[in-house]
């Protein structure tokens, strides 16, 4: 072997190499291995198991749902104080406006649960499993901009190009069902009829990492995965002997050439003939009882929608999924927000508790985290007119709020504290990079040592950041 192929050949690749000759079947069964990919990346006891990541693609206000200042109505109209903007950075779409009038909400908040969270009158379903989260409200970013901010939450990076959360779980932790990928993506689309931000599939790419850690994106409707299904006139035998020739193929391309790719394509080609069983029965809900399907609202029975995802997000956590995401699209309320977020409250609200509820009761909370957030919050002040009925908000990074729950989180605690005009931190930064730790340690996973090197250097989520926010774990 050169210098050169040595430098390339990663841990998987070394077993790929090891297992020439033993059958395709073997060969994606050790590539794939949760036992020789758990070992070396188990870096602590996990508490989780798996994640199932609620993102509110668009950026939720915060003012309007989490973080209560009841001291902003009688503000209401005032220019945001120079002493609390400090001259910070703004979006183009704001920085040119002559004043920077205070929009208190017009949601009603109140206390809930034994905890007494905070929370408004647009999320009482929440509001019922108040004692089950972990809110944070100084999370906070450095990107302004729906792209960089997303992708920054994803990958670690404002860039594309790195992995993304869910791809590097798979590739240090493996998978526990060999049926089903090991990351899954699922996409709706909210009811505000705001056009909604383009979500690109790099967000949910496996970047430097070998190709079958990527997400797998299972679409609404009768065919999830597009292609997975035989064409006409081709039988699963026919399938059987087509794959193993090809598995025969690869090989010898791989004996000549050391490509890992090769493999990651036997592999893919393996796990696309499971999954012809295996996903039509994982998006079947129709075994379902009635009561848990109503649980989660009257669309979970329409596909597509974030209802219908959360209930299969359930059933692919059951099924032993390392990560599932899913993204909900039309957060970004620059105007019309009164109206634009009750629409989109009441598309999430209902199946984000029910999902809650739904894995404590089948036990499944303690080891699955979930998490709900968007990629930043949005301003105090009002972009555009301000009125006594309507208001609009900006992009907002410096302080925003998420909640969590299971999977080793401290449940009903509030974390962290921001200024009366919920602009500024007080209290208790997370940084992007202190949550990505925070979840990874909770999974098990030290953040500085799930490392993959390229182009000569050791890459990892968290780059060169990140603290374990411990308070927040159980």
């Amino acid at each position: 072997m050169t210098p050169q192929e040595a430098v390339q050949l990663t841990r998987r690749q070394f077993f790929g190499l090891s297992s020439a000759g033993i059958g395709a079947a073997a060969l994606g069964a050790l590539v794939n291995s949760s036992a020789a990919a758990l070992a070396p990346q188990m870096h602590t006891t996990p508490k989780a198991k798996r994640v199932i990541y609620l993102f509110q693609s668009g950026g939720p206000s915060q003012l309007d749902l989490f973080d209560y200042k009841p001291q902003l109505q009688s503000r209401q109209g005032e220019d945001l104080p120079d002493s609390i903007r400090m001259g910070q950075r703004l979006t183009g779409m704001t920085s040119g406006q002559d004043a920077f009038p205070v929009a208190s909400t017009k949601f009603k908040f109140a206390q809930h649960g034994e905890s007494g969270a905070w929370i408004s009158d647009l999320m009482p379903h929440t509001a019922s499993i108040a004692d089950d989260l972990c809110i944070v409200k100084t999370l906070n970013t450095e990107a302004i901009n729906h792209d960089p901010a997303i992708t920054y939450f994803q990958t670690g990076h404002q860039q594309p190009g790195r992995p993304s959360m869910g791809a590097w779980l798979s590739y240090g932790l493996g998978t526990e069902n060999h049926d089903l990928p090991s990351f899954i993506v699922l996409i709706s689309q909210g009811s505000s009829k705001r056009d909604a931000q383009a979500l690109f599939q790099r967000l949910w790419g496996a970047g430097f990492l070998p190709s079958e850690h990527q997400g797998v994106n299972f679409r609404g409707g009768k065919d999830p995965v597009l292609y997975l299904s035989n064409p006409d006139g081709i039988s699963s035998t026919a399938r059987r002997r087509m794959l193993d020739g090809l598995a025969e193929l690869n090989q010898l391309q791989h004996e000549e050439f050391e490509d890992p790719e090769i493999h990651t394509r036997i592999q893919q080609y393996e796990m696309a003939y499971r999954m012809q069983t295996s996903v039509p029965d994982a998006m079947d809900i129709s075994s379902e009882p009635d009561d848990i399907v109503d649980l989660y609202g009257p669309d979970a029975r329409k596909p597509g929608t974030f209802a219908a995802n959360c209930l299969l997000a359930r059933r692919l956590a059951e099924r032993d999924v390392r990560f599932i995401q899913l993204y909900h699209r039309g957060w970004d309320q620059h105007g019309d927000l009164p109206r634009d977020i009750q629409l989109q409250s009441k598309d999430v609200d209902q199946a984000s508790a029910a999902l809650v509820k739904d894995l404590k009761q089948r036990g499944m909370l303690d080891d699955t985290l979930v998490v709900w957030g968007g990629e930043f919050g949005r301003t105090v002040y009002c972009q555009g007119k301000l009125t006594e009925e309507n208001y609009g908000r900006d992009h907002h990074g410096r302080c925003f709020s998420i909640w969590m729950a299971g999977g080793g989180i401290k449940p009903g605690l509030t974390y962290g504290e921001t200024d009366d005009f919920g602009y500024n931190i007080v209290k208790d930064p997370v940084h992007v990079h202190d949550l990505n730790a925070t979840m990874l340690h909770l999974l098990g996973v030290n953040h500085e040592k799930l490392t993959y090197r390229f182009q000569g250097r050791d890459f990892r989520l968290t780059d060169v950041h990140g603290n374990i926010i411990q308070p927040l774990i159980a």
